[in-house]
């Protein structure tokens, strides 16, 4: 089932946005051999990939990404291939080249939603499900994961201070660092300030009262 727009193949002159349309594995090898740019437009901002894509060409997919196609190309509605896309074997290969499943057009749509408003068949729907799937359990692996990465660094790098003896005079500060550790201060610091403190709103008063 192609997901072209059936007068999609006359607006366009460029030999090989055609040939992707048509499925010419052959002639659109010999353009891209010849030169063609592998990301050349058509005039809604698709490329051949979305062309291929929508058509489930996947060997011209293929050939497309070997000469060096951009497979996160979205269209002027921000349309990436896989949002024209409604075959198996081309979703396969898209995503494990790197297509995100998940991805919004500029109307919010991912390619799930784009291909229940298709119709497409029920296959496609369950392995665009499945993909989904994945995609968001790994995103809630990886960031318990660097969630997990960033507790430990924030442990490693809290200062820890001995416990002294019982001439030391260093006492509980109650200052948190992390979950649980508490840091240790030099009484006579906390002393000092206070002394400096009490100082300058002397002084101040000072200020005020003289005549």
């Amino acid at each position: 089932m192609s997901y072209v727009f059936v007068n999609d193949s006359s607006q366009t002159n460029v030999p090989l946005l055609q040939a992707c349309i048509d499925g010419d594995f052959n002639y659109s090898k010999r353009l891209l051999e010849s030169g063609f740019d592998p990301n050349i437009r058509d005039s809604r901002g698709r490329t051949g990939l979305h062309l291929a894509a929508a058509r489930g060409n996947v060997d011209i997919c293929q050939l497309l990404h070997k000469f060096g196609a951009d497979l996160l190309a979205t269209d002027y509605q921000g349309n990436t291939a896989l949002h024209l896309c409604g075959h198996v074997d081309t979703i396969q290969f898209l995503v494990s080249n790197g297509l995100k499943i998940d991805i919004c057009n500029h109307q919010g749509a991912t390619p799930l939603v784009l291909a229940k408003r298709r119709g497409v068949n029920k296959d496609v729907i369950r392995l665009l499900e499945s993909l989904e799937e994945q995609e968001v359990k790994g995103f809630n692996r990886g960031t318990h994961s660097k969630l997990e990465t960033m507790q430990t660094a924030e442990s490693e790098s809290c200062p820890r201070v001995s416990h002294q003896d019982s001439n030391s005079s260093y006492q509980e500060g109650n200052l948190p660092c992390g979950n649980s550790r508490v840091l240790r201060i030099p009484v006579c610091t906390v002393l000092t300030l206070t002394q400096v403190i009490a100082a300058g709103l002397e002084k101040h008063k000072a200020d005020l009262s003289f005549p």
